[in-house]
């Protein structure tokens, strides 16, 4: 029996191509980037050019750039950064109760340091009613951070109009991005957002490596320290295999975007409806449209998931 793998929001297979870009730094390109001989040299072009493709994939400037380990402490650098630079001004944060664990830890890890924290709700189809937020800004709020998609219902949430009320009232605004990255076309700055994470290991890039979109001029406090890598953000040498690595699955994620997408909704779509016309006490969870093109949650009746899978 042939295997089908539907688990690509849990991680995804490493792509022959981010491989190939890869073991080069495993192996002859062994230089540290901060070095000012040649093989220091060549290596600080690679991650140059992988940070220029982050951005290209972003509509990002290259300088808005900074590496991570991973989409989780890109979370922890937007949420804590954000909180330590701006908490003379203020030490309320919003999120929403439907966050990845690395947002959700990271704000209560503030709240016992005396930050407080407003988790708002969703409705039905799990998304964030901007009036919700309206509502919960105050004084001293300071941060707003909202994902881009769920994880688990692929739920988009109105990051557009979320932004728009984060400009008006002047607060940093951060999206956990993790997921939506890579499957579906859009530019950074029609989000309205200050800052972005995200992982290479959703797209077909590997473990352990991510990025954080810092827009310019953002108020950050730094949680390394080191040297000055990573323009003074990030301290320690860089991960030259892991950022080459996910600099190349951004440019094949980039190459055909919106054919992707039209290809992976119709499979979407064509499960959905099998499903449906089988089991028609099958549930749909999450919002009907307004949701990632690969991903599809459903619930059925009597039957718990774990033991389904």
């Amino acid at each position: 029996m042939r295997k089908v793998y539907l688990d690509n929001n849990a991680t995804t297979s490493l792509a022959p191509e981010v491989l190939e870009a890869m073991l080069p730094f495993y192996r002859e390109e062994f230089g540290n980037p901060s070095s000012i001989h040649a093989f220091g040299r060549g290596v600080r072009v690679a991650i140059d050019e992988a940070r220029e493709a982050v951005a290209h994939l972003l509509g990002a400037e290259p300088g808005e750039i900074v590496f991570t380990s991973g989409g989780t402490e890109a979370d922890n650098f937007a949420i804590k950064g954000i909180a330590y630079a701006c908490q003379e001004s203020g030490r309320h944060i919003i999120t929403s109760t439907i966050e990845h664990p690395a947002v959700l830890n990271t704000c209560q890890y503030l709240e016992e340091r005396g930050f407080r924290v407003t988790y708002l709700p969703v409705d039905g189809q799990g998304l964030v009613d901007p009036e919700d937020l309206r509502k919960a800004i105050d004084r001293e709020t300071i941060l707003i951070t909202i994902m881009h998609a769920n994880n688990e219902t692929g739920a988009l949430q109105p990051i557009r109009a979320i932004g728009e009320i984060a400009q008006e009232r002047g607060i940093c605004f951060h999206t956990d991005a993790v997921q939506s990255v890579g499957k579906f076309p859009f530019q950074v700055k029609e989000l309205g957002v200050d800052l972005l994470s995200l992982s290479a290991h959703k797209i077909h890039g590997p473990k352990g490596v991510g990025a954080l979109y810092l827009k310019k001029g953002t108020r950050l406090h730094p949680l390394l320290h080191g040297g000055h890598h990573e323009h003074g953000w990030r301290a320690g040498t860089e991960n030259t295999a892991g950022i080459a690595g996910l600099g190349r699955a951004c440019r094949l994620a980039a190459q055909g975007l919106s054919e992707e997408a039209q290809r992976l909704t119709a499979l979407r779509d064509r499960l959905e409806q099998g499903i449906q016309e089988r089991i028609p006490q099958a549930r749909l969870n999450g919002h009907p449209t307004q949701r990632l093109p690969n991903t599809l949650n459903c619930s059925f009746w009597g039957v718990e998931g774990e033991s389904l899978l």
